[in-house]
């Protein structure tokens, strides 16, 4: 097993997992406060229908891509990789957003769900659930073909499922409170790398394939200094995919991608600018003036 590519596991385990975590405890508290916990059942049926989703396409994707050829497989696994990066930069971004208003919003979807009937509850705890689970399975799968094998990276995610599934249970019967916009702030940064890995991993995947140019054209190679089988070597690719022989369109791909990402997702976040002071104090006409 590599343990070095548990972290970059563990961590999109963590996140995508706490996301799920604070949804589920989210509705189950909302249904307990308002005493309907007739409708439970119905949040963790829309839960286990999302796992089990996100297990098959898992499954499925593996599958698919362990019947075709070379370089299908390397044009398929790099498609993947790309997607992959994709979901993590828009969850990345999304919980940035969402991490104040999230509970709010879920509760409005369910308080809407629990007057419609049972079905409408198990789609929204379903619909919450689901796309997590779809980005971890897409990220499993990039994550193991980068590896080359299944068990390190599925090692790193059910520690960081696990770690998230403790936090989560924690937060909902108030053992712990954490700064949720600070977490999300850290953890971001870190994917914003992982992701950034992915992505060179994918556009390789993709030269090799031949459907992008460039597989010779190397921006560097560290194979003497930094060798990948070196324990340094392997745990920078682990966690950031890196790769000795790097080709130009990897490296310019890398380092675009940390640039704009980074520089977007920690740049202050603007805020509403109060009414002028003259215009809400402006006086009340008296009866009988006009405006």
């Amino acid at each position: 097993m590599t343990v070095e590519y548990i972290f970059s596991s563990a961590l999109i385990g963590l996140r995508e997992g706490l996301e799920a975590t604070l949804v589920v405890s989210i509705l189950l508290a909302y249904l307990v406060k308002a005493d309907r916990r007739g409708a439970l059942r119905w949040v963790w049926l829309g839960v286990t229908v999302a796992v089990l989703l996100a297990v098959g396409v898992g499954a499925l994707i593996t599958f698919t891509s362990a019947h075709l050829p070379f370089e299908a497989q390397e044009t398929f696994g790099g498609s993947m990789s790309l997607v992959a990066v994709a979901f993590v930069t828009g969850m990345v971004f999304w919980m940035r957003g969402a991490a104040r208003k999230i509970s709010g919003e879920l509760r409005g979807k369910l308080s809407d769900a629990l007057n419609i009937g049972p079905v409408a509850i198990a789609l929204v705890a379903f619909l919450s659930v689901g796309r997590e689970g779809l980005e971890t399975a897409v990220f499993f799968y990039a994550t193991t073909q980068s590896a080359g094998e299944n068990s390190g990276p599925l090692v790193g995610f059910v520690i960081g499922i696990a770690l998230a599934v403790a936090l989560g249970w924690a937060l909902y019967r108030g053992a712990l409170k954490i700064n949720l916009s600070r977490f999300f702030t850290v953890t971001g940064v870190l994917l914003i790398f992982v992701a950034a890995g992915v992505l060179g991993y994918g556009l390789h995947d993709l030269q090799e394939a031949g459907v992008l140019p460039g597989l010779n054209a190397l921006a560097f190679d560290l194979s003497g200094p930094m060798p990948e089988d070196s324990w340094y070597g392997a745990l920078a690719k682990g966690i950031f995919n890196y790769s000795a022989r790097t080709t130009v369109v990897q490296a310019v791909a890398w380092v675009a991608y940390v640039l704009v990402t980074l520089t977007v997702f920690l740049w202050p976040a603007r805020t509403k600018t109060a009414a002028p002071a003259a215009s809400a104090q402006r006086p009340v006409p008296a009866q009988g003036e006009t405006t």
